[in-house]
């Protein structure tokens, strides 16, 4: 079960070359702004695997299930899938737990200027993001980080991460199990208002953690419209972008 980003297509191509048996795909629709290898659909039906929807899957799941695996999946689980896996059912999240539960950590670590970020695997219960850890990896925030760009970068360390967990389911180990504790979760009401640009913000700072195109950035209202700011760096950086795919005149 997984959003259509690059590093879960190459997941579950990992699986599919290893001889894994993958009995059903659930993708995110596609959208307009997706690249083909960004697809996670379209990656389903190359390896010819049963595409379901989560209602679909929901209704019929499959049976004789080792483990359930979510990769970076968007909505909350629940029964029957959570106990459908022989070991359980696994989720890979963006974020260190339980530092960053629910949306938001990239912008929110950002803006509060933290030095370091992760990526982490746990086993998945009732609640969002709250279940054992198997592990966390932590890495270095670049000084001129971006939500773009911490997001780029933490899906190069979850590919990882997924291949040596699941290394370990195939080798029939047993996985590691640490309870989380207390931890901070970020509403979707608390990030749209994090965007909003007030008197005071380290305005720099504010633009670099909400800078993700397509998606709004920093915002300012004007005559009851909110608009995203930019300024001169990330200009810069839409320009490279322009000038890489060679749509520069």
């Amino acid at each position: 079960m997984g959003k259509s980003k690059r590093s879960a297509v190459r997941a579950l191509d990992w699986l599919v070359e290893r001889g894994v048996e993958v009995p059903a795909v659930v993708a995110s629709d596609p959208e307009p702004e997706l690249h083909d290898s960004q697809r996670l659909d379209l990656a389903a039906r190359r390896h010819r695997l049963e595409l379901v929807s989560e209602e679909e899957l929901y209704a019929a799941p499959p049976a004789d299930v080792d483990v359930v695996v979510s990769f970076l999946f968007w909505n909350v689980i629940r029964e029957p899938l959570l106990s459908l896996g022989r070991i359980g059912c696994l989720n890979f999240h963006p974020a260190p737990l339980p530092d960053y539960r629910g949306v938001g950590g990239y912008n929110v670590a950002i803006l509060e200027g933290l030095a370091s970020w992760g990526v982490s695997c746990h086993f998945v219960d009732a609640t969002l993001d709250t279940g054992d850890l198997v592990e966390v990896e932590r890495f270095e925030i670049a000084e001129r980080e971006t939500a773009f760009s911490l997001d780029r970068r933490s899906q190069g360390h979850l590919l990882p991460l997924f291949e040596r967990v699941l290394r370990r389911v195939l080798a029939g180990e047993d996985l590691p199990r640490e309870p989380q504790g207390e931890g901070r979760y970020v509403s979707r009401e608390e990030f749209e208002e994090l965007r909003v640009v007030r008197p005071g913000d380290d305005l720099e700072r504010k633009l670099r953690a909400f800078w993700y195109p397509p998606w709004p950035g920093a915002t300012i209202e004007v005559d009851g419209r909110r608009l995203t700011l930019v300024d001169e760096r990330l200009l810069e950086d839409a320009a490279a972008a322009y000038r890489d795919a060679g749509l520069l005149p």
